[in-house]
């Protein structure tokens, strides 16, 4: 591949500026990320002695269950998770997301078992870390913006590092290491990024609907698009026909067991006496497979049944990036995930020891660019465009861009 030799020193630079400025989050980013993988793994044990109980002879009913879960959870339950095995407890759920709650109750005696709360467990700090730097809602910005450079670095790298003339098979996967130090660390460096780039590219993917400003105009388009889940689909605007007596818990979570539906099934309550029942199943590693089933509370019968067709196109691919981002999709992906966070961790320190290797005193060794290097409308452009889908990306980049101007402007003066 011919380069212009003057663009390559161009993308070098800012590749050089954006990285010096992203590192330390990239780090704990890719960190935390490793961390969180380990979810299921850390707290299975530790919650094992809320979400098991000893099987004896005969349960007590949901119904009395969920009546004993409204008098004691901290909030009202919203919902329950239908168990999958006699010696699990009967998890009643509060809220959604970060501030979801759940109170497991042992089936056999009608005892609190437990209740975890998800803002009080240790993975919901790392999450938390890894999202927003414990710092709400700027963390979130500053991860965000952290995101956005990520794309830029991950672009302008592969465009510095493609070898103009050719390189030897090995040299994409063996640094070199019978020249200097700093070489075998830059090497390092740019063939683990060049391995996972394009992994690393959708795992960003599966972040930013996370994030405050692409996530809400994402949202936005979503809405203006007509593709995202359908209105009906949390049921709020449907109604029971009132007559006669509500179901039992009991015979709505039968009804909900002979669908067969795969992965954790919720029953979610109504609200009133024209409320419905819904259920939902959650199966992430299958997306296809999720339904959405409102339920008459009084006759039992099926109001309305939607599936992931019913989804929007733009949802679904949010859904499966996010999935995809959470290793969800079995074992290989989620051994896929780890192995490119690791990766990312090694290319980030050594990329900070050939920088540390390369750096004279007193001078942060910024590359140098040709003063008659003009940037051309192909550049220019897909700055636009970057900076319309990532708008913290732009807003940086016009306050690099000034803080430039002004530099120069500066310079002119004193010379």
């Amino acid at each position: 591949m011919k380069k212009n030799s003057k663009l390559n020193k161009w993308l070098w630079k800012w590749h050089f500026i954006a990285g010096l400025i992203s590192l330390p989050f990239i780090l704990i980013l890719s960190i935390t990320g490793i961390i969180y993988l380990f979810k299921s793994d850390y707290e299975t044990p530790r919650q094992k002695h809320i979400k098991e109980v000893v099987i004896t002879d005969s349960t007590i009913s949901l119904q009395e269950q969920w009546k004993i879960a409204n008098k004691t959870a901290i909030k009202k339950p919203n919902s329950i998770v239908i168990p999958n095995s006699l010696n699990h407890a009967t998890e009643f759920v509060s809220g959604r997301f970060g501030g979801k709650s759940s109170l497991f109750i042992n089936p056999y005696s009608g005892a609190i078992s437990g209740e975890i709360v998800t803002k009080q467990t240790d993975m919901h700090t790392i999450r938390k870390l890894h999202g927003e730097l414990l710092m709400g809602k700027f963390g979130t910005k500053i991860i965000e913006l952290i995101a956005s450079w990520m794309i830029v670095l991950i672009l302008t790298g592969l465009y510095v590092w493609w070898p103009e003339r050719g390189w030897k098979l090995k040299r994409y996967f063996i640094p070199r290491t019978n020249l200097d130090r700093r070489t075998f660390y830059r090497d390092l460096h740019a063939i683990s990024g060049f391995w996972i780039s394009i992994v690393l590219i959708m795992i960003l993917l599966g972040g930013f609907p996370w994030t405050d400003v692409f996530g809400e105009n994402f949202k936005t388009v979503q809405k203006l698009t007509n593709t995202g889940y359908p209105t009906t689909w949390r049921g709020d605007q449907l109604k029971s026909n009132i007559t006669g007596t509500p179901l039992t818990l009991d015979q709505m979570v039968s009804k909900a067991k002979k669908l067969k539906l795969p992965g954790e099934v919720t029953v979610s309550f109504p609200k009133g006496p024209k409320g419905i029942f819904s259920v939902a199943n959650f199966n992430p590693s299958d997306l296809n497979t999720q339904q959405k089933i409102h339920f008459d509370q009084y006759s039992g019968k099926p109001i309305l049944k939607l599936t992931w067709k019913d989804v929007g196109v733009l949802m679904r691919a949010r859904m499966w990036f996010m999935a995809f981002h959470q290793g969800q999709f079995g074992i290989l992906n989620w051994w896929l995930i780890l192995l490119t966070a690791i990766a990312l961790t090694i290319m980030s320190v050594s990329a900070i020891l050939s920088y540390l290797l390369r750096k004279r005193k007193k001078s942060w060794g910024v590359p140098k660019v040709p003063s008659s290097f003009k940037v051309g409308y192909g550049i220019i452009i897909l700055l636009i465009l970057l900076s319309l889908v990532f708008p913290l990306f732009g807003a940086s980049l016009l306050l690099i861009l000034g803080i430039e101007y002004l530099r120069k402007k500066q310079s002119r003066k004193i010379s």
